[in-house]
């Protein structure tokens, strides 16, 4: 436990920043997961869209510090190639 006035500030600000940080995971898994289930579903436009929408959030994430730049846009990346081979 902590022991100095400072300390105890500190682990306020990290519980609150975990808290804002666990929201934004979850919110950015979801929108991933619904470009999942388009691309699982066999439906481009419904991928393209989602994929449109989850996009800026992924990169946002990264943004934040929620999630490392590279797996951003790795992620992106994949995503998007997996939407293009709906198409051919």
């Amino acid at each position: 436990m902590a022991n100095t006035k400072s300390a105890k500030k500190a682990a306020r600000k990290i519980a609150r920043r975990t808290e804002v940080n666990k929201a934004r995971r979850s919110h950015l898994r979801t929108f991933v997961r619904k470009v999942e289930e388009a691309i699982t579903a066999g439906n481009r436009d419904a991928a393209l869209a989602a994929l449109k929408q989850a996009e800026p959030i992924i990169m946002r994430a990264a943004q934040k510090g929620v999630v490392h730049k590279h797996m951003a846009s790795r992620k992106v990346s994949r995503l998007t190639q997996r939407v293009a081979k709906l198409g051919a």
